[in-house]
């Protein structure tokens, strides 16, 4: 192929950024001199523009009806309108038609349901964006959701985490198709890392392991959990359990991987994530039945978890869910 053909499909309500980290990496790459440049089209239904999730439109290069291979990808990216899109016969089966004419299938975000929904991930290892995976592993059992990874590829069909994931995909991609030092001249100049490996964790709460086999510790985890808005002080639970501050330490860490005071904090963010969605409790409320002293201390702990501000997590989580 004198080009490597890309088609993103856009929707109503996708999300800008799905799309931007895609279309501006592979024009990046092309000003780097690849021997194959990408050629990249934004494939919308009936050719019409979209309006992003933040509110900006975009004009449909393509007709995503009319699109046809052979393609070197064909990419789906996320939003808040992708559980519409999902469930759109007409999208998913014109998505699937483009899948069987393409060399690689991928998608941002929550535009793994709309590749589930097309069958494409049957059998399949494959990861979304934490918030929206355990919804996703219920619609499609078929599915093996791994909520973990940034990003996952599972033969030709890969899947990336949400949002800015879709740079370190099409990275990878870049390498793929060019080698590692364009790839790098594309890192640099987008002021990213060139490798932020798929399997780095998401920074989710949501992710979590199996309950521990430790009693004792399972006890503590337990009460910890049941009881936030106590005084969970190493030295209490220490108390409570029946050994020293120093042997409990050793076992949190050999069985949680972390130490009580660390459990305790990320036990009481996560607990705040869920009322944030979940009640209509002000700042304030949440903070006290969560076990933070204040609002402000609320706020550290949140923001040092997620890089966003409670308030800030709350609007967004309930436009998502809306």
């Amino acid at each position: 192929m004198d080009v490597r053909r890309v088609v993103v499909v856009g929707y109503e309500q996708a999300e800008l950024l799905d799309i931007a980290c895609v279309t501006s990496t592979l024009q990046t790459a092309n000003l780097m001199g690849t021997r194959v440049p990408y050629e990249v089209v934004l494939a919308t239904p009936g050719g019409h523009p979209i309006t992003s999730s933040s509110g900006l439109v975009l004009q449909g290069q393509a007709v995503l009806e009319r699109t046809v291979g052979p393609l070197d990808t064909v990419l789906v990216s996320g939003g808040f309108g992708s559980e519409r899109a999902a469930a759109d016969t007409h999208v998913v089966a014109h998505v699937r038609r483009l899948a069987r004419e393409s060399h690689r299938v991928a998608s941002v975000c929550t535009g793994a349901a709309i590749l589930a929904a097309a069958g494409l991930l049957d059998g399949k290892r494959a990861t979304t964006h934490w918030f929206a995976a355990q919804r996703l592993a219920a619609r499609y059992p078929r599915v093996e959701v791994d909520p973990t990874p940034i990003y996952v590829r599972d033969g030709k069909v890969s899947t990336s985490a949400g949002v800015t994931t879709a740079l370190d995909l099409t990275l990878a991609f870049v390498e793929d198709d060019h080698g590692a030092d364009v790839a790098r001249s594309v890192a640099r100049a987008l002021v990213t890392y060139l490798q932020r490996p798929g399997n780095q964790a998401q920074m989710s709460v949501y992710v979590a392991g199996p309950p521990p086999e430790h009693v004792l510790v399972r006890q503590v985890a337990d009460y910890v959990t049941a009881t936030l808005a106590g005084d969970l002080r190493t030295s209490v639970l220490a108390e409570r359990a029946g050994v020293s501050e120093r042997h409990l330490t050793r076992l949190c860490v050999e069985h949680l991987g972390r130490t009580p005071g660390r459990f305790v904090r990320e036990a009481r963010v996560e607990a705040a994530a869920r009322l944030l969605v979940s009640s209509r409790l002000p700042l304030a409320g949440v903070a006290k039945r969560c076990g933070f002293g204040s609002v402000e201390t609320l706020r550290q702990a949140f923001t040092a978890r997620f890089g966003v501000a409670p308030s800030r997590y709350r609007s967004t989580q309930l436009r998502r869910s809306g």
